[in-house]
This record gives structure tokens, C-alpha cells and sequence, in this order.
């Protein structure tokens, strides 16, 4: 690694340490927040809307780093994420604090997918391939230390400094970029789809509002429910056929002519369901029928965060040697037997037993993801990283709230017709099915990632810059 490209990984590695650290340092800090600012029934949506804004922009910036450079939409996204964090901290109520999470969430649709398209942009596969590690381990050092970062604010200074820390943080990171990064673009008349980014906007956020809603603020066989579906697929309709005839569509249809990204973004999207899976319902399961605290039930996550850096390293490095396909199925194959090793689990079933299946699905999480990310950026050209890369970000989203949203309504339709709090035994067997579920996608998965081409290392070397 060269002076220019240390320079550039590490403003990189400062925006993808806010963006990972976001998640998890705020729900620590929400059972204090609630109590300043009130509005319990509105907590869901301080992480839903998050989700659903920058799922939504993913794309739409994906291609706009395609068509004018990465540096420019990078740092507007990094903008508006900190404006957004600024705003957040000085919230007054549930509804300010959540009309500006969405704020936060468009520049985070910048920050995460462009990060991502840089370090394809500059690095050679083989380097591209390590660097990829390292950027997995911040995700996994986020995961640990968020929790605990954000208690010492609540506990020691104020929640409001959980979103003002990002500031300083972020500006260095602006300034790296706006300073160093070179690119050379193009210049010619850019013809913008306009068309494609306000259908696929009003489409995507029909539809995931829809999904996150549904079970929640609606029943599922309520009008708006139904109203909501029915504008998703007019508009998600009126936007494919608007990709087939523009000159440079937002998302082009090619992109999927490459079997390595069909393939990848479709696993990438199943194996994002088990992962909202089991960091949703295995605290569940902790506090609920195995009756542990909080701490522990926050704890048991822990090992993934652990793992998944591990297994990105170890692939990482394996990929270089071996290529996509035999790294991403030795993790999707870890995955599956993680999930299955969850369906076996009992009362009785000792704690570190079930810590070991977390580790060993982080594991695999972080084998797979981390090649499914460097085989989608490396199947396709400059012109087209951006958008490839965000379409894998974009449906990794996509799938964690399909999943959330399927999920919660099977568990509901279990222990919903005793009311209240579940008892442990009903709570038990409704998990169970859900633990059954995510073993059944892994299994999906699985048999998806056979047909990821068997491309040697050197196949992608062409594709780097």
C-alpha cells in the first residue's frame, strides 16, 4: 500500500467506523432518550426510518458516482450524514429526532456504498482483496465497542453527544478526500434519469414502508397495507420500463447480464435475512424464555462481532489464492450449520454452547459478505462499479427488512393469541419456527452460491480501474 492509497483507506476507514458504530450506539442510548424526549410508541421508527431512507438512496447515489465521480458524492453524502447527526443531537422531541434519522439515513446511502466503490477503485484485486478484510474488521470493532461507547455518553456526558461525536470525525474524513483523492472523469454531457430515480424512489419507499408497517402501525389485510403494495409494484413497473429505454439508466438492466452479480447480490440478499434474523430474535430467545438480563442477552451477539472480522481476514486472504467460489461457499456452508445448530437449542442448552454457533455463523458472515462485496466490484468496469456496489448495499437492506417483516409476522401469528408477554414455553416454540425459517434460507443460500462463476483471481485483474 502506497502513501496515496493509505492516505485515502484511512478516511475511509474513519466513514465506515461512523456509519457501522451508528447502529449499535444508539440503542444503547435509546432507553434514555425515551425517557428525555418521550414518544415510546415512536422508537420503532427512530431505526426504521434510518433503514428505509438510505435503502432508498443507495442506488440513486450509486449511480451519480457513476456519472460524476466518487469524490463529489461522497462528500455531499458525508454531509448531509453529519449534518443530519447534528440535528439529531439537538432533537426536542421523538418526531424531530426521527425526521432527522432520515437525514442521517440519505447521507449514510452515500457514505457506506461509495466507501466500498473507492477501495475498488484504487486498489488491484489482490490488494482490493485484503483491504475488504480490514474494512470488515471495522464493522466487527464497531459492533463490540458501540454498546459500550455509547453508554459511557449516556452514563458520564449526554446522549446528545452520541451523534455530536461524529462531527469531527467526519470532517477529517471530508477533507482527506477532498484533498487527495484523484479520479479522472470524463467529460461530456451527463443525460440524468430523472424519471428513474423519482419512480424508484416513490416504489422503494412504498414498499418498504409497507413491510415495515405492516403487523405494526396496520394489519396486513388493511387497506393502506394493500394500498401501499399496490403503488410499490405501479411505479417499481413504471421504473423498469424506464431502465430498458434510457441512455444511462440509474440502475442499467446489463449489470445483471454479469452471473457474478446476480448471483452474489441474490445471496447477499437471503443471507441479510438470516442476519436481521438472528440479531432480532436470539435476544428474544435469551430474555424471553431462557429469562436473562439484558447485558447477557446484548452479550451473546457478541462473538459474531468477533467472528465476522476473523472470517473476512481469513477469506480475504483466501481469495487471493483460490478465488470467489470455493471462499463463498466454505462461508455460506459455516452459515448453514450455525443456523441449524440454532434450531437445536433448549432451555437446557448451556450458554457457551450457544455462544459458539454465534461465532461460528459470524464466521461465516464474514467469508461470504466480504466476497460476495469484491466479486460484485470486480465483474464490472469503472463505469459501472458504483451502481454494482450499491446494488449489492441497496438489497442487502432490502433484505433485512423483508426478513424483519416476515419473520415478526410468523412469531406474532405463534404467541399473538395469548396476549401480553409470551410465556416462556409459547415464546419458545414460536422461535423455534423462526430459527427453522433462517435454517431454511441458509440452505437456499447455499445452493444459490454454486452458481457464483469459478473465475481464477487473475479473471478480475482486468477490472481495475
Amino acid at each position: 500500500m502506497n502513501s496515496y492509497q493509505r492516505k485515502i483507506t484511512a478516511a475511509l476507514l474513519i466513514a465506515t467506523f461512523l456509519s457501522a458504530i451508528e447502529g449499535t450506539i444508539i440503542s444503547t442510548a435509546m432507553p434514555t432518550i425515551v425517557k428525555k424526549l418521550g414518544g415510546m410508541e415512536l422508537i420503532s421508527w427512530v431505526f426504521a426510518v434510518y433503514l428505509l431512507t438510505s435503502a432508498v438512496t443507495t442506488p440513486i447515489f450509486g449511480k451519480l458516482a457513476d456519472l460524476f465521480g466518487r469524490k463529489k458524492v461522497f462528500m455531499v453524502g458525508t454531509s448531509l450524514f453529519l449534518l443530519g447527526s447534528i440535528l439529531c443531537g439537538l432533537s426536542q422531541s421523538m418526531m424531530q429526532l426521527i425526521w432527522f434519522r432520515a437525514l442521517q439515513g440519505i447521507g449514510a446511502g452515500a457514505v457506506v456504498p461509495i466507501t466500498f466503490t473507492i477501495i475498488g477503485d484504487i486498489f488491484t484485486f489482490e490488494q482490493r482483496a485484503k483491504v475488504q478484510g480490514l474494512f470488515s474488521s471495522i464493522w466487527g470493532i464497531a459492533g463490540i465497542f458501540g454498546p459500550l461507547v455509547g453508554g459511557f455518553f449516556v452514563d458520564y456526558v449526554s446522549w446528545h453527544w452520541i451523534f455530536f461525536i461524529n462531527v469531527p470525525f467526519g470532517l477529517i474524513s471530508i477533507w482527506i478526500i477532498g484533498k487527495n483523492l484523484i479520479e479522472k472523469i470524463e467529460k461530456r454531457e451527463r443525460k440524468i434519469d430523472y424519471g428513474g430515480a423519482v419512480t424508484f424512489t416513490i416504489g422503494t419507499t412504498a414498499l418498504l414502508y409497507a413491510l415495515l408497517s405492516g403487523g405494526n402501525e396496520f394489519a396486513w389485510n388493511s387497506t393502506i397495507i394493500y394500498l401501499l403494495f399496490a403503488v410499490a409494484v405501479l411505479f417499481l413497473l413504471i421504473f423498469f420500463l424506464i431502465q430498458i429505454r434510457h441512455p444511462e439508466p440509474m440502475i442499467p438492466i446489463q449489470l445483471f447480464r454479469y452471473r457474478e452479480v446476480l448471483v452474489a447480490n441474490l445471496t447477499a440478499f437471503l443471507a441479510s435475512g438470516i442476519l436481521i434474523g438472528i440479531t432480532a430474535y436470539l435476544p428474544l430467545w435469551i430474555q424471553g424464555v431462557l429469562l436473562k438480563g439484558a447485558t447477557f442477552s446484548g452479550l451473546i451477539l457478541m462473538p459474531m462481532s468477533i467472528g465476522w472480522p476473523i472470517g473476512a481476514t481469513i477469506g480475504s486472504r483466501l481469495l487471493i489464492r483460490f478465488g470467489p467460489k470455493p471462499i463463498s461457499l466454505m462461508g455460506v456452508f459455516l452459515l448453514t450449520v450455525g443456523t441449524f445448530s440454532l434450531t437445536t437449542i433448549s432451555i437446557s442448552t448451556p450458554s457457551w454452547v450457544i455462544l459458539f454457533i454465534i461465532f461460528v455463523i459470524g464466521l461465516g458472515f464474514g467469508l461470504s459478505m466480504t466476497t460476495f462485496t469484491i466479486v460484485v466490484q470486480s465483474a464490472v468496469d469503472w463505469n459501472l462499479r458504483g451502481v454494482a456496489t450499491s446494488s449489492n448495499t441497496f438489497l442487502r437492506t432490502l433484505g433485512q427488512t423483508l426478513g424483519v417483516a416476515l419473520l415478526g409476522t410468523f412469531l406474532n401469528q405463534h404467541i399473538g393469541h395469548v396476549g401480553g408477554q409470551a410465556p416462556p414455553a409459547v415464546l419458545s416454540i414460536g422461535l423455534h419456527g423462526v430459527f427453522v425459517i433462517l435454517a431454511g434460507l441458509a440452505v437456499l443460500s447455499f445452493l444459490v452460491t454454486f452458481l457464483i462463476p469459478n473465475h481464477k483471481p487473475d479473471h478480475y485483474q482486468s477490472k481495475v480501474s
